[in-house]
């Protein structure tokens, strides 16, 4: 694995209830190597070359510390949005690991966002973290079959390893849950998939799953998404052309259908899936304990 120069691991991004209630964005590592074949973070606007190589960022733990320690307003840390914070290089590197040993020295919350088992090697440190500040951690299943997982996301743990992990963590108190999406029209836009991931969420004891019925495709991602579907599932690529063209977003035909399905197990699973909802689960408590004290 390659290390790149680095002057800043922390930005501010003040989400609130916008994206999971968060209020800084973290990015240790540049490219990811799960091979996920629907990635947006491919698309050329990003301008990340070699997209499916792993480079990381020099001297991050030292950089992450000095942002850390001069940071006035604490808050809550998201990591995962550009690459997997639990990339197979993380198991020997730690980056990952220590960041979060730093955000807990220094009481922030963090948000987590990963398709790696790998999280629960960490979760010694989460509850520490757990035991000031808000965590939630957001592991994405796409599809309940793991045959189909391996044919669209090939380098990373299939879904009931994934749901193990959320197992792992939300039976030592973490709030864990999923995020379903994407949601590939024409593959896993079924009832029986919808239907698979709440109840594995339910048995493994997830405390939320947020969906989008759809996936977002541009600039070389679309190019790079048709030409990899139709390796692995041949005409569905004509599918995809023919009803999207060059869209941006392609919304399943059955995005409210799958919807009214999803929200109706979700209601009997007692699951949390509305985003106001999901943020007041997670950082509701730390609120309360705030306000006691005043």
């Amino acid at each position: 694995m390659e290390f790149i120069p680095a002057k800043q691991i922390l930005s501010s991004w003040d989400s609130n209830d916008n994206w999971f209630g968060t209020n800084y964005n973290m990015n240790i590592y540049k490219g990811c190597s799960h091979g996920c074949i629907y990635c947006d973070s491919r698309s050329e606007c990003y301008h990340i070359q070699d997209f499916d190589t792993v480079r990381a960022k020099a001297n991050v733990i030292e950089i992450l510390n000095s942002e850390l320690k001069s940071k006035r307003k604490k808050g809550v840390v998201a990591t995962g949005s550009m690459s997997d914070p639990y990339n197979p290089f993380e198991a020997q590197h730690k980056l990952t690991r220590g960041a979060l040993e730093l955000i807990n020295r220094y009481n922030f919350g963090v948000s987590i966002a990963t398709k790696s088992d790998l999280i629960a090697r960490d979760i010694d440190i989460l509850l520490g973290i757990k035991s000031h500040s808000p965590i939630i951690v957001k592991i994405t299943v796409t599809a309940a079959d793991d045959e189909l997982c391996k044919k669209i996301e090939p380098n990373v743990a299939v879904a009931s390893k994934r749901f193990e992990a959320v197992n792992k963590l939300s039976s030592k108190g973490i709030f864990a849950g999923v995020l379903l999406m994407p949601v590939l029209p024409f593959i896993a836009d079924t009832d029986e998939n919808i239907l698979k991931i709440v109840r594995m969420a339910k048995e493994n004891g997830a405390r939320f799953i947020y969906p989008a019925f759809g996936v977002t495709l541009r600039q070389n991602q679309r190019e790079h998404f048709l030409e990899k579907i139709n390796e692995k599932l041949p005409g569905t690529a004509e599918k995809y052309i023919k009803e999207y063209g060059y869209s941006y977003e392609c919304r399943s035909k059955r995005a409210n259908e799958l919807w009214q399905i999803f929200k109706e197990e979700c209601d009997k699973a007692n699951i949390l899936y509305k985003m106001k909802d999901i943020i007041k689960g997670y950082k509701g408590p730390y609120e309360e304990e705030q306000l006691s004290l005043f």
